[in-house]
């Protein structure tokens, strides 16, 4: 008879513990990881993690998704290949650039409270700490994967006319890096800014756009940050819709579904009526539609301010 998929999945993660490759308290794939890695569904791999926890094989921690158990040590089925012992032949190739890479494919499928050091030369076919030769550690590393995600698009030598123009441009290609890689946001610092060389290439463009315009560099920097922030504010909702679409195996719509009844009982009491309106109106929340939104108003307003100078 042949196996359920997920029967099938959940039995190759267990091999990768009794293998070693996956020791207690370290990461074992997300569900997101689960669908690239196998091909399969959602609620498939949502069905793998519940499995493994209902078997004591894995737990759920808040904030670090689900682990390997402290007693999980299961027995090695026969069919494990010889994985432990290719295990670590990518040693010798390790470069910084091909660790910055694995990491940035990592964050990418899992989230970033998937990624470990481990999980990195797990995804390498490397010792873990043969990455310790290229980069000291996470912080550094992510220092490192940020930089070169935000390298990606690099912002144009010759800016638009116009400082709106400009500010649309380099807004508009942060909002389109959040969107390719959703962890970055929850990286990224306002209050604690990380030395990242190709963000203060952002940083500098912006002060570009508005000098000139009558501004003090305190007044400009202000600009900037209150621009990215609606970009960054906005685009942390990525990665916490991406972690909820792994906890629930429901998307954002079919979240909103099982809350739609219960949501028109309240706003129909008659204490709501705008709320009432508003859900008889088929009002979709749409990320992409509220950055524009939100930019548009910035830039607005500030245009409003320039001109009362």
């Amino acid at each position: 008879m042949t196996q359920p998929p997920y029967r099938r999945i959940a039995e190759e993660i267990r091999a990768r513990i009794a293998d070693g490759e996956l020791r207690p308290g370290d990461p074992v794939p997300s569900a997101r990881g689960i669908t690239r890695e196998w091909g399969v569904a959602l609620a498939t791999a949502t069905k793998v993690l519940a499995t493994l926890n209902a078997e004591g094989v894995t737990r759920s921690l808040p904030g670090r998704g689900t682990v390997v158990a402290g007693s999980a040590v299961p027995a090695q089925p026969a069919s494990v290949s010889a994985r432990g012992a290719r295990r670590h032949e990518g040693d010798s190739d390790l470069t910084r650039e091909r660790i910055v890479a694995a990491a940035i494919r990592v964050a990418d499928a899992e989230g970033l409270a998937q990624l470990s050091m481990r999980r990195i030369a797990t995804e390498l076919g490397a010792a873990p700490m043969s990455l310790y030769r290229h980069v000291n550690g996470k912080d550094e590393l992510l220092v490192s994967m940020m930089d070169s995600v935000l390298g990606e698009d690099p912002l144009p030598a010759r800016p638009p006319k116009g400082w709106r123009a400009q500010l649309e441009l380099s807004s508009r290609v942060q909002w389109q890096g959040f969107r390719r890689h959703p962890w970055l946001a929850l990286a990224l610092s306002v209050t604690r800014p990380q030395l990242i060389p190709n963000g203060m290439r952002h940083t500098e463009w912006a002060l570009r756009a508005l000098d000139g315009l009558g501004l003090t560099i305190q007044e400009m920097m202000h600009v900037h940050t209150t621009l990215f922030s609606h970009v960054r504010g906005l685009a942390l909702n990525l990665e916490a819709e991406a972690q909820a679409e792994q906890d629930s195996g429901l998307t954002s719509d079919e979240w909103m579904q099982t809350q739609e009844h219960g949501f028109r009982v309240i706003a129909g009491t008659g204490d709501f009526p705008l709320l009432n309106r508003l859900v008889n109106s088929e009002m979709e929340l749409d990320l992409d539609q509220l950055f524009e939104f939100g930019l548009g108003l910035l830039l607005d307003g500030l245009e409003r301010h320039l001109a009362g100078r």
